[in-house]
């Protein structure tokens, strides 16, 4: 017959044993070994720290690349929103001078170069034409505007070379006859049209341009005078129809931009000749 002691030396044993039975040893097979010895060495990288292991994921879910992507994005956009916003204001403008129940800027007219060729309204159109209105008398500003007017076709011929025509019409036909106009125009530009006739065509054409000039009434033969009248850059289209005034206000790189960016806009034709 068992003693109790005898049972209860040898429980722990059957218990080790029952536990070492059931309890499952996973060991690397050789196959799985040998795939891992034969990874590169940059997927079996290894961390000399803890600190240089956490490093890996310690930039978050932004990194350096997607920051720039997103500051390169914005500012693409901001750059193509306010080119829309620049391009609609300027069609806002050339639009206004089209409107039914405003007053048409330019029209019709005959009048002579300083050649002493008829020129017409029709071989101002397929380009852009730069109209200003003055005279060869004038003391001090005609000069300074003209300097200006050469200043800005220089900028605007150098990237669009023969899209604009510098036209000079004169205030006061009586003196500036074509000779007179070729001598005075030659001292600003070479390719400055100058455009005269009588007295009754200068004033049409000033009433069709909404542009104020004044002589003195009472004149003597070989007497000096000066003449009042408005100081701005007549910009016309292609088609003759008024795109924009450039006043006193715009120097000539402003001026030149506004005509490149109203030409870069205009999807019309253009005269090949």
């Amino acid at each position: 017959m068992r003693t109790f002691s005898s049972v209860l030396s040898r429980t722990p044993a059957r218990q080790c044993q029952r536990f070492i039975s059931t309890a499952t040893i996973t060991r690397p097979t050789v196959p799985r070994l040998q795939a891992q010895l034969q990874q590169p060495l940059a997927q079996r990288r290894t961390y000399k720290t803890v600190e240089e292991a956490k490093s890996k994921y310690r930039s978050g879910p932004f990194s350096w690349k997607a920051g720039l992507l997103f500051v390169l994005t914005g500012a693409g956009l901001l750059w193509y929103f306010e080119h829309e916003k620049q391009r609609m204001q300027r069609k806002r403008i050339a639009d206004a001078t089209k409107g039914v129940g405003r007053p048409k800027v330019g029209g019709p007219f005959e009048l002579i170069d300083q050649n002493g060729k008829p020129m017409t309204e029709k071989d101002l159109k397929g380009r852009y034409s730069l109209v200003y209105f003055g005279f060869s008398h004038c003391p001090d500003i005609c000069p300074e505007e003209l300097d200006k007017m050469a200043a800005m076709f220089e900028k605007v011929e150098a990237e669009r070379p023969g899209a604009l025509k510098p036209v000079f019409v004169t205030c006061d036909p009586a003196r500036d006859t074509p000779q007179v106009l070729k001598e005075y125009l030659a001292e600003f530009h070479p390719k400055f049209i100058g455009l005269t006739g009588t007295y009754d065509q200068i004033k049409a054409m000033c009433k069709a341009y909404r542009v104020y000039f004044s002589t003195p009434s009472k004149v003597e033969p070989g007497q000096d005078y000066l003449v009042d009248h408005s100081i701005y850059f007549y910009l016309m289209d292609p088609e003759g129809d008024f795109v924009e005034a450039l006043g006193r206000q715009h120097s000539p790189d402003q001026a030149a931009k506004v005509i490149l960016d109203h030409m870069k806009d205009w999807q019309g034709k253009w005269r090949k000749d």
